[in-house]
């Protein structure tokens, strides 16, 4: 009832083709939302969104009347996660704080977006600055589990369908994890490969622009648009996949690794080498540097509003801000190099053994039940530790029936082939 198919590249084909009329697209989309949302909680209301969209579509067919000269991403509708700044649009961060203290120009990649033809349906649900302390969103597939977060309306909204594309954001594991609790794609590229201009930061050494599709076509095209010199490229090989395992892996709960077992099998069944590699034994040290990093980022970036503020942050917020205080500027020196040389020690790893990606359990296992915890990162935090491109791909389901993910780790700077290659990946699952 509250899923519903919306491939972005499906989706923007007809469109351009106007096999789908634009407007017709826009009232079955805000149908929907206003249908369902009440219940999945994604999207932030908006008093006249259908109005205003509508008035945004006759512009946007007088703009581009030739449907051979339509943008990549005519007339799709981006859901935006509520710390990014929008034109026209109040930024809260998912906290309590007048939006006028966080307002500033619109995003870089907001902007590259409206570029491409697409239209801001609006805003979505995003954990209090981008941490823990979790907001209404629910799972679109089970209203009683968490969506993820911290990007969770961005993901509950494109499983719903109620957009095919939503920007989100990544500093432990906001993009990888909920993509894979919603059963959506989730792609967190390059560190800096999109900047975060525009975007209200958590930890600026590790935060990534990052976004949601339902399939790989889409987020290609959506790459294209958003990534700094994106390259064309063709790929007529198969990547040998490499299986970091050890501690890392340890990590995961039973149910997730017997589920990427049988995924390896699948992936083997379709011509694809799995290689096992001894990788990320220190893991332990690595968690606990990057949460040392994000803590003390945390507390500099809210330095002046949490000094003011400080009885409107939530009591999750408080105890990150307040750790990250006591971090000295020699331990965040030390945080900071040591993800330059994790990025080193994995790709170092990788060459002797010929790996062209690194496959993992995009989260511990499938979404938790209830809406207070949005589920644990540790899948995907060294590699964005590391500023490696991650994505997520549906690829089963669990035991109670929930989504489970496959995470794909390229090499830095490796989002062409990372992306590419997951079409065929994707398609084994």
């Amino acid at each position: 009832m509250y899923l519903h198919s919306a491939p972005l590249a499906e989706v923007v084909r007809d469109l351009k083709t106007e096999s789908v009329d634009l407007k017709e697209y826009i009232n079955q989309c805000c149908d929907r939302i206003e249908k369902y949302d009440p219940d999945v909680k994604s999207i932030l209301p908006e008093s006249g969104r259908r109005e205003r969209l509508l008035k945004e579509a006759d512009l946007l067919k007088q703009t581009y009347p030739d449907p051979e000269n339509r943008p990549p991403l005519y007339g799709a509708l981006v859901g935006v996660k509520d710390i990014y700044r929008v034109d026209d649009f109040p930024t809260k961060a998912g906290s309590r704080l007048d939006p006028a203290v966080l307002a500033g120009p619109e995003a870089e990649s907001v902007w590259l977006l409206r570029q491409s033809g697409a239209l801001i349906l609006g805003k979505t649900v995003t954990t209090e600055f981008a941490y823990f302390a979790p907001g209404p969103t629910r799972n679109p597939h089970n209203l009683e589990h968490t969506p993820g977060g911290s990007s969770s309306g961005s993901a509950a909204a494109v499983a719903a369908g109620f957009s095919p594309l939503a920007l989100g954001s990544q500093t432990i594991g906001s993009i990888n994890r909920p993509a894979a609790f919603c059963g959506v794609v989730g792609f967190k590229p390059s560190y800096n490969r999109i900047p975060m201009t525009g975007v209200f930061n958590f930890a600026p050494s590790v935060d990534h622009v990052g976004f949601f599709t339902q399939d790989v076509a889409g987020m290609i095209l959506a790459a294209e648009t958003l990534c700094h010199n994106w390259q064309e490229i063709e790929v007529t090989y198969k990547p040998v996949i490499g299986v970091p395992k050890g501690k890392y892996l340890e990590q995961a709960s039973d149910e997730a690794l017997q589920a990427f077992n049988d995924q390896l099998k699948k992936l083997e069944n379709a011509g694809y080498i799995i290689r096992e590699v001894n990788a990320l034994d220190d893991i332990e040290e690595i968690n606990a540097n990057h949460r040392k990093l994000v803590a003390a980022e945390m507390a500099i970036v809210h330095e002046e509003l949490y000094a003011k503020y400080s009885d409107l942050y939530s009591p999750q917020t408080v105890e990150l801000i307040e750790e990250g205080k006591q971090v000295t500027e020699k331990e965040l020196e030390v945080a900071r190099k040591q993800r330059k040389e994790l990025k080193e020690e994995i790709e170092s790893t990788m060459w002797p053994a010929n790996l062209g990606l690194w496959a993992s359990p995009a989260a511990t296992g499938p979404a938790p039940e209830g809406l207070q915890w949005t589920g644990d990162p540790v899948m995907n935090l060294p590699w964005t530790n590391a500023g490696m491109p991650a994505l997520t791909v549906p690829a089963g389901r669990s035991k109670e029936g929930l989504p489970l993910g496959l995470q794909l780790v390229a090499p830095f700077m490796g989002d062409e082939l990372l992306l590419y290659w997951s079409v065929e990946i994707a398609d084994v699952f």
